[in-house]
């Protein structure tokens, strides 16, 4: 497993992204009648959150080597 676990900045808005998206799709689903054009949104912002962080990963902020600042990690850590 990676030494970062995940805890990147673009693993972490990738799952905040994805999470809204689902907080959004289920209150529409809860509403009533149901509300599709906001159920719609969730979903959007649900796919959305991959292509999210594949160009935050590109742009080296899911780096494996460097931690999100460009400090290279520390072999005490």
């Amino acid at each position: 497993m990676a030494d970062n676990h995940g805890n990147t900045p673009a693993a972490w808005t990738a799952v905040g992204v994805a999470m809204l998206g689902f907080l959004v799709g289920s209150i529409a689903l809860m509403l009533s009648p149901v509300s599709v054009t906001l159920f719609w949104v969730g979903l959007a912002l649900g796919a959305i959150a991959l292509p999210i962080f594949l160009v935050m990963a590109k742009l080296g902020l899911h780096d494996h080597a460097t931690d999100h600042r460009g400090y290279a990690p520390d072999a005490t850590r």
